[in-house]
């Protein structure tokens, strides 16, 4: 499919003068007014749950919007998404991995960038309330595992799932973990790390036979993935999960429109994360690429919207029937 170079974002606000800000400003002063969600919780056959937040129009489509690393549906990110979606007579269903919602998780297992079962099960229960239209969004983290579902289910994929739209994606989960370890990248580095520490160290406090010790010592995301994502997920080590749960080696296989909107000044994706040549050779992906918008940025001029979430809408309304 032919790439989009000369992407429709190009107006951010002038005080927000590098990618640094434009990351950051947005994450932490943003506010979102819209209506409550309204929680409902899925059992899992596992033994384990799922909370998600609905926004109801009573609609026959509906919207799965997917949060990032140490995300929730109360990020801005996600809310934005679902406000305009919502706005424009969609359902919405914003749903939080294991442990992101307000409660721990039962299993010993969390979650991580490649795992799809769980947003397969999320489809089938939306599938399952009535559902005849359903787009997928996905950010970071969320479209990652947005595009390794589409890819993992090919022409198998859900025959109700019309398009998906996903945003700052680290397409290639070892490039981007590259990227973090820059000097100017500690304050990520660290924010997150800090995030993740304190919930193995939560985990720990149900299965008290979890090793935890030196955790506080861990000071990049190889040393974590080493030590905890991998065993927990049954990785053999961090290379094993790195090449097991990236999600650019299932591109190929994708068979629904997808929409992938990677700001060339982002600064936790590496050269890796911007697919032309997997884009190119799919006629089911548009990869875009602006020149700015940080990491899920993306502010927009005297809009209370930013420019993924109408870019979004837009792309994702041409499918509806």
């Amino acid at each position: 499919m032919p790439l989009f170079h000369n992407s429709s974002y190009k107006r951010k606000p002038f005080y927000l003068i590098n990618e640094h800000f434009e990351t950051i400003y947005p994450s932490v002063f943003r506010r979102v007014q819209m209506p409550e969600y309204v929680r409902e919780r899925m059992e899992l056959d596992d033994g384990d749950f799922l909370d998600v937040d609905w926004l109801q129009n009573h609609q026959k489509r509906c919207v799965i919007v997917s949060h990032g690393l140490e995300g929730n549906s109360q990020r801005p990110y996600v809310k934005g998404m679902a406000k305009i979606f919502f706005e424009n007579d969609w359902d919405v269903a914003a749903w939080n991995y294991r442990s992101c919602s307000d409660e721990m998780n039962r299993l010993k297992r969390l979650y991580h960038h490649g795992v799809t079962d769980d947003l397969e099960r999320i489809v089938k229960f939306v599938v399952s309330k009535g559902y005849s239209q359903i787009a997928l969004v996905g950010v970071s983290m969320g479209g990652s595992t947005t595009l390794k579902y589409l890819g993992e289910q090919g022409p198998n994929a859900q025959k109700e799932i019309i398009g998906a739209a996903v945003f700052s994606v680290p397409c290639n989960l070892h490039d981007s973990g590259e990227q973090l370890k820059k000097r100017g990248n500690k304050i990520y580095r660290e924010r997150f790390l800090k995030k993740l520490i304190d919930k193995v160290k939560r985990k720990a406090a149900q299965y008290p036979e979890m090793d935890i010790k030196g955790i506080d010592n861990i000071q990049t995301f190889d040393e974590f993935d080493e030590r905890f994502t991998a065993p927990l997920h049954g990785f053999k080590n961090a290379l094993d999960f790195y090449q097991s749960s990236t999600s650019d080696q299932y591109y190929p296989s994708i068979r629904k429109p997808v929409l992938i909107a990677n700001a060339l000044n982002d600064p936790m994706l590496g050269e890796k994360c911007y697919p032309y040549q997997l884009a190119e050779e799919s006629e089911f992906i548009l990869l875009e690429t602006p020149k700015i918008g940080g990491h899920v940025g993306f502010t927009v001029s005297g809009d209370d919207q930013t420019w993924a979430e109408r870019r979004a809408l837009e792309y994702i309304s041409q499918f509806v029937k």
